[in-house]
């Protein structure tokens, strides 16, 4: 906060290039703290020492006799427990993990060659950028029937968000013997037209972020992490098969940072994909994914159809975060026991609980519409608005759409604002309440949007879908 009002003091007197560097900082910063991201101690004690550098470098163009600046150059007390008051902590503790989930979809979005000032400005001050970016680039998300099998080959496993770093590794990887797969919240780049090309792309492996433990020992081959969702590898064997780049870092695996050209050298990887075995097989058959806003509204003809017809009755919004808890099996539960004319709409790796499920279709419309990543939670809500729009009604609450959504860390927290600012209610959220929510202010979220937890699968799906 201090930076950005230092920069707000200093407007005209920076260069444009060195605010963009500080920004990128920012949002490194930011992300970096992210849930699961980075757990590499010296890493964030240097990101640490160069925001604080950066503050003084800017403290140092303010005059002695600048107003403006006199109090904001004071030390104050920080740290979440340092305001006493539990609504105002809470409030701001809302307000900061959705900032952090704001800096991960911006830092995904710049990667890719797009930003906004206007982004950048709100995230200091209050301290659908990246789906424009990825389509642009990368194309619009087709349906794709994608492999959970393996191949003979040695490979290369890429988990985390970043296309940019999938896009380069396949380019590096084309020729070399070595295929990629996909992994987590990465699986969604198989839907993407330019990832299309590339026939060593072989598939998927494993399910959710919190089953790598035992599915990177099994895949045998090494792991490319670039973006949030590591968790603590249990062997030294696996840590020696880790590579960390973006945001993300582990102590003890080779962290790959960019040339000046945001260029990535993934040699390492590849030298040591081609020494190891191929994967070992945990898995048969395919999964269906690539329904975002363009192309659900390339077949709004066929879904209107069976939303007038009756054949589809109720649309489930289920996207958000998956976990180890053993309470989050109630959303595999919850969506085999939905009726046959239900259709669920998932973005997240929340999917992981039932994107293997065998629902079936409603004439010839899966049951599970997979949009993509967590930040294509965005195509849902273009989803909504346009549903509205084609049924002529006045208020998104109104459509046929109920809203069960999962949250584990500050992604999802974005994710929800932003349903909040346009106005959807009614909904449910769990398994359990964000624990940063004071009493009060969950009161208010209740009260004000209808906010509510989760029970049984049995009584939500009475609740949401057959009342």
């Amino acid at each position: 906060m201090l930076i950005y009002r230092l920069l707000f003091i200093l407007e005209g007197n920076i260069n444009v290039g060195e605010i963009a560097k500080i920004n990128h900082q920012m949002l490194r910063s930011l992300f970096m703290t992210i849930t699961n991201a980075n757990f590499d101690d010296w890493a964030i004690e240097q990101q640490i020492k160069k925001m604080i550098a950066i503050g003084n470098e800017l403290k140092g163009n303010i005059t002695p006799y600048d107003s403006r600046a006199s109090m904001l150059l004071k030390a104050e007390s920080i740290g979440v427990l340092a305001t006493e008051n539990e609504d105002i902590r809470s409030l701001r503790e809302l307000i900061i993990y959705g900032l952090k989930g704001m800096a991960a979809y911006t830092e995904h979005a710049l990667n890719i060659g797009k930003e906004s000032k206007e982004i950048y400005e709100f995230t200091y001050e209050a301290l659908a950028l990246l789906d424009e970016a990825n389509t642009s680039k990368y194309g619009n998300p087709e349906i794709t029937k994608v492999n959970i099998g393996v191949g003979k080959n040695p490979a290369i496993l890429i988990s985390g968000h970043d296309l940019t770093d999938l896009e380069q590794l396949l380019d590096q990887t084309k020729g070399t013997g070595v295929d990629v797969y996909t992994h987590g919240e990465m699986l969604p780049g198989h839907y993407y037209p330019a990832f299309k090309q590339y026939d060593h792309f072989i598939g998927n492996y494993g399910g959710s972020w919190w089953k790598q433990v035992g599915e990177f020992e099994s895949f045998n081959g090494p792991i490319l992490f670039t973006t949030n969702c590591i968790v603590p590898p249990k062997s030294d064997e696996v840590i020696k098969r880790i590579f960390t780049t973006g945001s993300s870092g582990y102590p003890g695996c080779l962290h790959i940072m960019p040339d000046k050209d945001g260029k990535k050298d993934f040699s390492a990887i590849i030298e040591m994909a081609k020494t190891l075995p191929s994967p070992e097989e945990i898995e048969t058959g395919s999964i269906v994914g690539g329904f975002a806003h363009n192309q659900v509204m390339a077949l709004s003809e066929q879904v209107v159809g069976a939303v007038k017809s009756g054949a589809i009755k109720k649309f489930i919004v289920m996207a958000g975060c998956d976990g180890r808890m053993k309470s989050r099996e109630y959303y595999t539960e919850f969506a085999e026991k939905l009726p046959k004319d239900t259709v669920i709409l998932t973005a997240g790796c929340a999917k992981f609980r039932y994107n293997k499920l065998d629902l079936g279709d409603i004439g010839g419309i899966p049951r599970v519409l997979d949009a993509g990543q967590c930040n294509d939670s965005y195509s849902l809500a273009v989803i909504a608005l346009k549903l509205k729009e084609v049924f002529g009604l006045d208020d998104v609450n109104e459509l046929p759409i109920v809203y069960n959504i999962a949250w584990y860390e500050q992604k999802a927290v974005i994710v929800l604002l932003a349903l909040l600012y346009l106005g959807v209610k009614n909904i449910h959220l769990g398994p359990t309440l964000p624990a940063f929510l004071s009493p009060n202010v969950a009161n208010v979220l209740v009260n004000t949007f209808g906010i509510a937890g989760i029970g049984t699968a049995e009584d939500d799906i009475a609740l949401l879908i057959t009342n």
